[in-house]
């Protein structure tokens, strides 16, 4: 089933879905399997999968560590994609890839989405690939009838969120404010007039990430927006407090 649908169903039964992330290879591969496995027990709804890279551009301190260590410790590109066949298939939720252009690029675009494609992933998020320079991603996308996901800031214009958004589907990432994961973000009218923007340009759902901390801001959400988006928080409690402390978390968001 197209992620699209996957989402609308999970809607019909939930007011605002959680997305999780986590840098595949840390702390290790099997401690990627469980924080995943953990995750879905909790009630997360769909989960990103990064393939660790060394500059993560649009990433804050927190994850850029996580995706050094995992390199450290011998993450491959291979052996992410291998553990995503793996979740793909124990878990009943949807998984997405998030990383950035240059893994696809040295992979082979078309290889990198037949893989995605056969390990049973839904989607993609490849953070600095405009739609101008990612023909051959796009084409390729939807060869294999996955959702490659576009991303809204608020420094982006009406005009540039309607282009963007006429490659989109899944649902539609919105950046929260400026700048990398893991700073503090304001949920205020600001964020709330933002999102009614990105609101009257796709009907896509829309995801908000960056600075989603706790239950008070998921719950400023609910209404504005259908996925709510919760990634460095998830890691920073892993490498304070061990794999354990992430249940008790997602389960107090909602």
């Amino acid at each position: 089933m197209a992620l699209e649908m996957v989402l609308r169903n999970k809607l019909k039964e939930k007011d605002i879905l959680l997305m999780t992330h986590i840098v595949v290879g840390y702390p290790s591969l099997e401690d990627s399997f469980r924080i995943v496995e953990t995750m879905v027990d909790s009630g997360v709804d769909l989960i990103e999968l990064q393939i660790p890279f060394s500059e993560p551009i649009a990433d804050g301190p927190v994850i850029v560590r996580a995706n050094r260590r995992a390199l450290e410790r011998g993450a491959t590109v291979e052996t992410c994609l291998n553990l995503a066949e793996r979740v793909v298939r124990e878990f009943d939720i949807a998984f997405l890839i998030m990383t950035y252009y240059n893994i696809l690029f040295r992979y082979g675009v078309n290889d990198f989405i037949s893989a995605m494609a056969r390990k049973g992933l839904q989607g993609a998020i490849v953070a600095d690939l405009p739609p101008e320079e990612g023909h051959d991603y796009l084409e390729a996308m939807q060869t294999h009838d996955l959702a490659p996901i576009l991303i809204f800031t608020p420094a982006t214009s009406d005009k540039r969120m309607k282009y963007l958004a006429s490659f989109g589907k899944g649902f539609i990432y919105c950046v929260a404010r400026k700048g990398v994961t893991g700073a503090e973000t304001s949920f205020s009218n600001s964020l709330s007039t933002y999102l009614n923007r990105c609101r009257k340009v796709s009907n896509l759902p829309l995801a908000v990430g960056f600075g989603i901390q706790d239950r008070a801001n998921v719950h400023f959400l609910r209404g504005k927006a259908d996925i709510a988006v919760v990634g460095t928080e998830v890691i920073r409690r892993v490498e304070e407090q061990g794999i354990a402390s992430v249940r008790g978390f997602i389960r107090g968001l909602r």
